[in-house]
């Protein structure tokens, strides 16, 4: 009996330390101040100088691309190119944004954000962001050589999907991020595979990446306007989502310039500061227009489309489709 009592001694002992390190591997979550934390990363991406191979994974396809960012006082020169894919090369000088097609010989000029792309996260600088994500902090690994924190930025309802963030311990630069449902499954994630930071990028080289020498240059018809003045309003607000620009535009193709019949679309955005939906809103033609509905395009992004009278609605975002669906049934013709 006395050795019987020992070894239940011992294994009880063992079973403890086992349950004890068990314990102390898995990594705590620990709330940390959001706001703060979404400007270091935010500031990064725009302030850092890198370069580097970064690979996306949604609904099973996988697409490849080389970076060159630097940040030259004020300004911010930045080079994508695909390395999967139709080849294509992005080219931006801040908001200036010219993508080369080079089997078209075709290059596409506009004013865009750069809000949002990776390894940038901030949607905008809205201080209510933190009524609708909350902020943990998951431990530490090694991504693409780097030491990196990692965080959990989940939301406070299932209007908007989580994230899993890994950012560079030094600077804070995002070197992983994956995009969460509601449930916490992983939809799409974007990582460096290779990463260089401090790299030594030639300004002089990388500003001659926006040549546009020996290409067709489409210039979008794009006019800022205000959902109100097209004669369309949203009779329900959806939570935490506010508008950020409007505007009437035409649909370029890389392949016959302008697309469509002639018809403008209204392209009216929305944001909660990390996620994004656009409500894109033209005339209805049955030869075009398909069925109403969703559709899940792979990973995070869906779309949901519905008829209004003679006006058909498209809206797109990374966002569940509940959320879109809310957004098209709240849509509403004024005029």
């Amino acid at each position: 009996m006395r050795m019987l009592g020992k070894w239940l001694l011992f294994s009880m002992a063992s079973y403890l330390s086992l349950v004890l390190s068990a314990a102390w591997a898995q990594p705590v979550a620990v709330e940390v101040p959001l706001n703060a934390w979404l400007m270091r990363v935010h500031q990064a991406a725009r302030q850092s100088v890198y370069t580097g191979t970064f690979v996306v994974s949604a609904g099973g396809n996988m697409a490849s691309a080389r970076i060159w960012h630097v940040c030259d006082g004020s300004q911010q020169l930045e080079r994508v190119e695909s390395l999967s894919g139709t080849p294509r090369a992005i080219f931006r000088r801040n908001d200036q944004v010219v993508t080369f097609f080079p089997q078209s010989r075709i290059a596409i000029a506009e004013v865009r954000e750069s809000l949002g792309l990776f390894p940038s996260l901030l949607k905008s600088s809205d201080s209510s962001i933190g009524d609708f994500y909350r902020l943990k902090a998951l431990g530490n690994e090694r991504i693409a050589g780097f030491d990196a924190d990692v965080f959990h930025l989940a939301p406070n309802d299932r209007l908007r999907y989580g994230y899993r963030v890994w950012s560079e311990k030094r600077t804070g630069l995002i070197v992983r991020l994956q995009t969460l449902d509601v449930d916490g499954k992983v939809l799409e994630q974007a990582a460096f595979s290779e990463l260089q930071l401090d790299a030594a990028v030639n300004v002089g080289k990388l500003s001659k990446a926006g040549n546009t020498d020996g290409y067709r240059v489409l210039r979008p018809d794009m006019q800022k306007t205000t959902a109100d003045a097209q004669g369309w309003a949203l009779h329900k607000e959806i939570d935490g989502f506010k508008p950020m620009a409007c505007y009437q535009r035409m649909v370029v193709s890389t392949n016959a310039g302008l697309a469509g019949n002639g018809q403008s679309t209204m392209q009216w955005m929305f944001s909660d500061g990390v996620a994004t939906v656009s409500l894109f809103v033209e005339a209805y033609d049955q030869q075009r227009h398909g069925r109403e509905g969703a559709t899940d395009m792979g990973g995070a992004t869906h779309t949901q489309t519905r008829r209004i009278n003679d006006w058909w609605v498209t809206v797109v975002g990374e966002v569940p489709p509940a959320t879109l669906n809310a957004f098209a049934y709240a849509l509403e013709h004024k005029k």
